[in-house]
């Protein structure tokens, strides 16, 4: 089982998706990432959280929340409140 408290929705053209990996590499911020076109259950998940767009990035929580094309500063604000609950 993974430790990761988020993943990613994202696809390997997007710059938005292409930034905050980046972003949250730097910090060595801990997530699994789903590629939506490889992966099309992930594409219809996204597709339902985003109006029946398939919007990337995408992050879920483990929590069950989500996020659409959030900075890597919320993401781990984020983290941070799961990690203490």
């Amino acid at each position: 089982m993974s430790n990761e408290h988020v993943t990613l929705y994202t696809t390997d053209w997007c710059p938005f998706c292409q930034r905050l990996v980046k972003a949250l590499d730097r910090t060595e911020t801990p997530y699994a990432r789903i590629d939506v076109e490889q992966d099309e259950a992930a594409a219809e998940w996204v597709k339902s959280v985003n109006d029946g767009n398939r919007v990337v990035p995408t992050v879920k929580y483990s929590d069950g929340t989500y996020a659409t094309n959030p900075p890597a500063s919320e993401v781990r604000r984020k983290l941070e409140e799961l990690a203490s609950s």
